[in-house]
């Protein structure tokens, strides 16, 4: 029968441990609960952060403990013992739970007499696991209170070493150990109840933060913003010549004292635990900012056989490498983990990384590639893997956009004068399609230096940029009579010249992506207007403006075309429920009452109607309408410099 109050107990300590980052990174860590002969362990590939009861996969205690006697032929290679020892694993299941798939460390956590196991891979313990003195100084701290068991293959041969460990720990103290060091691997911890759990770890922490007198210094430095926006696209198309890949910028004051030279930087080229090659790879890419970055990437490809998680720039920073944005991230997270553990490992006597077989070991391990390809999220998306930059994207169109371009799988860069907005719009993304899926940035697309950091900061938050959707626009509505140069002036600066200053500078990207892969396609769109088609009665500011952007796609399709840039605007129609029409105080509808434009109108919804009558389709464009023009752009590859008219039969092209 299942202790639901010993479950929710193990899930309440799972969580609390999983989301603090002292603790547990990227999904890493693991939890076990013992009763009545069956065990519940963490479901390999699931985050203690999030798990539930239902991911934890219950197991039958004795047939695990029978593992860790279990003697294996000394001729079976690794693979053919790991791929019995795997079977056994899965076979200690119990019925009905074929599809969950317990933790590679489910018979260690067995070993221990305890109810509760916590294994987590702090900053902090690996310090001194990684420690060349971490043995030593663990006697001094913690006595016969923990083993210490050296570095091992993770499995049933981890639980051997430490099956062995333990029983000579039970032979001199008649008890068995709590906790458990384990070298360039963490720390197990063991007890009744998660609040004995919870005091082993407090002082566990309390005694080694006593031994370390530095701290990682992770504070912000300066860097060469410039540098780094160029090389971003160059590493995201030399690892994946499609694009669909993301590459991260970091850096801070300890990270630019790793990568100032060579020397220093060898300190973090061997991995120092399992995690550390899962997510930020075996071993990083060093390059010295005078050498061919194509050249040095693509030699260490050839020799490693696949492209690094790590690309560390002389001076500057790394760039965090990866299929997805999460995984990009992943290994920026792990990657920082390890220049914590660096810095930490001289207060224990200097570094000492996996030994080379082990880390070998790890990087071929079918159970390690498991575990990462559950933790990869990957999407079926239209545009599964690009990074769209939408300017206006705090509300109306832009916002609408945003969300439809976000459900087909594009990485989102939410740009808007509405900085708040902007945030808001990135953050509601993020909770619905997963973390890092969009950002927020504050941009006035009338300012040069402003649109300039907007794609700067676009590009060192995903790597490079695919789209731009130049989509910010103003409108004020007046005749001859009553527009003023200030307002005319304003409506230009926004809607023509804005959009010339930020294909200027999406440009620059996107040409020196098409550099390094001369297939690749980027696309810039233009939101113009079904007045960019055909004049508008006393809306002359606006009107002319969208001309005015017909003529820019026009001319910058020409110019961009041999880079591989395709240049379109799309033409909506009046987009009647969006705030540029419905907002009470300033929306057309009011405007146009206001100015009279519309003859015999005694209210906003008369205006309303009176517009909607000019539509043969009967209503006004809809952001799913805009869409699809986006998404056909886009798609096809054989098309620029159109105006794609999207007005439901109000205007027609000739």
């Amino acid at each position: 029968m299942v202790n639901e109050t010993g479950l929710a107990a193990l899930v309440e300590m799972s969580n609390r441990y999983g989301a603090d980052e002292n603790y547990v990174l990227a999904g890493g860590g693991n939890t076990s609960f013992k009763e009545n002969g069956v065990m519940y362990v963490k479901g390999s590939g699931t985050r203690l952060s999030d798990i539930t009861a239902e991911r934890f996969v219950p197991m039958d205690l004795n047939k695990l403990l029978l593992m860790t006697a279990r003697k294996y032929p000394p001729e079976l290679g690794d693979d053919e013992r790991e791929e019995q020892a795997l079977a056994e694993l899965m076979a200690a299941r119990l019925p009905g739970n074929e599809s969950g798939r317990p933790s590679v460390e489910s018979a260690l956590h067995a070993l221990f007499p305890y109810k509760y196991v916590l294994h987590t891979h702090p900053a902090l313990v690996n310090g001194m696991t990684c420690g060349r003195d971490g043995e030593k100084v663990s006697m001094e701290l913690f006595g016969k209170d923990a083993v210490w068991v050296g570095a091992e293959k993770p499995g049933l041969i981890l639980a051997a070493a430490c099956k062995k460990a333990f029983g000579a720990r039970m032979a001199e103290t008649g008890q068995y150990p709590q906790i458990a060091f384990l070298q360039n691997h963490g720390v197990f911890a063991a007890a009744d109840s998660v609040g004995e759990t919870d005091e082993i770890m407090g002082w566990i922490f309390s005694a080694l933060k006593g031994h370390v007198a530095d701290e990682p210094d992770f504070s912000e430095a300066g860097f060469d913003a410039e540098l780094a926006c160029s090389l971003a696209p160059a590493l995201r198309m030399l690892y994946s010549r499609d694009g669909r890949a993301c590459a991260v910028f970091c850096t801070n004051k300890q990270v630019k004292e790793f990568v100032s030279g060579k020397e220093s930087f060898d300190a973090l080229i061997k991995p120092f635990t399992p995690d550390h090659i899962v997510y930020s790879g075996d071993e990083p890419l060093f390059i010295e900012q005078e050498r061919d970055i194509e050249k040095t990437f693509e030699t260490y490809r050839a020799a490693k056989g696949r492209a690094p998680k790590i690309a560390a720039v002389c001076g500057l920073g790394f760039f965090a490498l990866g299929p997805t944005r999460a995984e990009a991230e992943n290994a920026r997270i792990l990657f920082l983990d390890s220049i914590r553990i660096a810095v930490y490992a001289r207060l224990f006597g200097g570094i000492r990384p996996m030994p080379d077989e082990l880390a070998a070991f790890i990087s071929n391990w079918e159970v390690e590639r498991y575990r990462a390809g559950q933790l990869r999220k990957t999407g079926a998306g239209r545009l599964d893997g690009k990074i769209a930059l939408i300017t206006g994207g705090a509300q109306g169109f832009g916002k609408g956009i945003a969300e439809e371009l976000a459900a087909e799988g594009a990485y989102i860069a939410v740009a808007d004068l509405n900085a708040a907005g902007a945030e808001k719009c990135a953050e509601e993304l993020n909770k619905k399609y997963g973390a890092h899926r969009a950002a927020g940035v504050k941009a006035d697309v009338s300012d040069e230096e402003s649109v300039k950091r907007m794609v700067r900061e676009t590009v060192l938050e995903y790597g490079g940029l695919d789209v731009l959707i130049s989509n910010a626009g103003v409108l004020t509505a007046g005749g001859l009579g009553e527009m003023t140069k200030e307002k005319f002036d304003f409506v230009t600066s926004v809607n023509y010249t804005g959009y010339f200053l930020c294909a200027k500078y999406a440009a620059e990207i996107m040409k020196a992506q098409r550099k390094f892969s001369p297939e690749y396609m980027a696309d810039i769109i233009e939101i113009n207007s079904k007045s960019g088609l055909e004049g508008s009665n006393k809306n002359f500011a606006y009107s002319g403006s969208k001309f005015g952007g017909i003529g820019l796609t026009q001319s910058f399709a020409l110019e961009l075309v041999g880079y591989g840039v395709k240049v379109n605007a799309v033409c909506p129609g009046s987009f009647f429920d969006g705030p540029m029409w419905s907002d009470p105080e300033r929306g057309l509808f009011r405007q146009y009452l206001d100015s009279g434009k519309v003859p015999g109108a005694k209210t906003t919804d008369d205006v309303r109607r009176f517009y909607e009558a000019k539509v043969p389709m009967g209503r006004g464009c809809e952001v799913r309408d805009v869409v699809r023009a986006i998404l056909y752009i886009i798609e096809q590859e054989y098309e620029t410099g159109q105006a794609v008219p999207v007005t439901g039969g109000q205007v027609m092209l000739n």
